[in-house]
């Protein structure tokens, strides 16, 4: 699947959400990282993931539209990359709807990862009012932070003129952007602190921190910021934006039921929770029948968790990109 492709799955994805047509739900198994280090084999590593989540879960997310239904099981645990794995490893059942019979297994690490990207040039996009060049801070090197790059440079490369990139260490963020020159049509830059920050007009944290990635005093007053990892956004950053700006997130009940993420764990840290109250304080939804709109200034924070129809409208496309690949080289004997 080309990234042109995953955009136009993704969109169809997004269209079905809004009217109806897709509906789904995910389930999450959370592992104890104390089990795992437990074991003498992984003992030995635990002080190398200090500044680290784990993210040790067994993942089912579940969606049907008109024609198809899909489930994508996720195993994930960050210390499968000593092993020279992929830090999560998705698989994709599609079926026929009405029989729920599979059609078709695949595997949709790539997929997964590339869906996740199509979030950035969604936003990014809804800022072409507001601004005429920006440049973006990205958080992260791993598979997202790379779809990231790679959906903007398919959608946006003429709104981004720079994309500032910080990883754990600055030889991961070198090795990274050398890794992407050649993918990317936006000049891309390692960095090794957030001294850049305050210059950027879009933020977007892809890593798997274990804590914020940044101090709400270090990014520009007005700045929009897209949180597609985990606990990575301090808490003074949420309440300055929940005060002067706006919070959105893919899907309220879903981010709120994961509760692994900044804005639903800052309610769930003081016993309420982001399915109750957000609604109440105007937190808006990319789910919504009603189109989300970024604001025309004042700063702006999207949370977004992977909905489950964006896997099950890819997976179609891919699979019907198959049949009809195979049916082509049979028409041609």
């Amino acid at each position: 699947m080309s990234v042109g492709e995953v955009h136009a799955a993704v969109e169809q994805a997004w269209e079905g959400l809004r009217s109806g047509a897709a509906t789904g739900g995910k389930a999450v198994l959370s592992l104890p990282e104390d089990e795992f280090w437990r074991q003498p084999d992984f003992a030995p590593f635990r002080d190398g993931f200090a500044d680290q989540r784990l993210g040790w879960k067994l993942s089912a997310l579940y969606s049907v539209n008109a024609r198809y239904g899909a489930v994508k099981i996720i195993g994930a645990n960050a210390f499968n990359r000593r092993l020279g794995y992929p830090r999560s490893t998705s698989t994709i059942v599609l079926m026929d709807k009405y029989t729920l019979r599979p059609l078709s297994v695949l595997d949709g690490t790539n997929l997964s990862a590339m869906r996740t990207g199509t979030y950035a040039s969604r936003f990014v996009d809804g800022f072409r009012a507001r601004y005429s060049r920006v440049a973006l801070f990205l958080f992260g090197t791993g598979p997202v932070a790379r779809s990231v790059i790679e959906c903007l440079s398919y959608s946006s490369a003429d709104l981004v003129a720079d994309i500032f990139v910080r990883s754990r260490t600055l030889d991961g963020a070198q090795r990274f952007v050398s890794e992407m020159a050649g993918r990317s049509a936006i000049p891309l830059q390692a960095v090794a602190d957030n001294r850049r920050l305050a210059e950027c007009s879009i933020v977007v944290t892809a890593s798997n921190a274990r804590q914020p990635v940044f101090e709400d005093a270090e990014v520009a007053p007005d700045a929009a910021g897209l949180h597609l990892g985990g606990d990575e956004v301090p808490e003074a950053y949420l309440r300055r934006v929940l005060r002067t700006g706006v919070v959105g997130c893919d899907d309220i009940g879903t981010v709120s039921r994961r509760n692994s993420q900044s804005l639903a764990l800052y309610f769930s840290r003081s016993g309420l929770s982001l399915e109750t109250v957000g609604p109440l304080l105007g937190i808006r939804e990319l789910s919504s029948s009603h189109e989300w709109e970024a604001a025309e200034q004042g700063p702006v924070s999207l949370t977004c968790v992977g909905l489950p129809a964006l896997d099950l409208y890819v997976a179609a496309a891919c699979y019907e990109k198959f049949c009809a690949a195979r049916r082509e080289r049979v028409e041609l004997r």
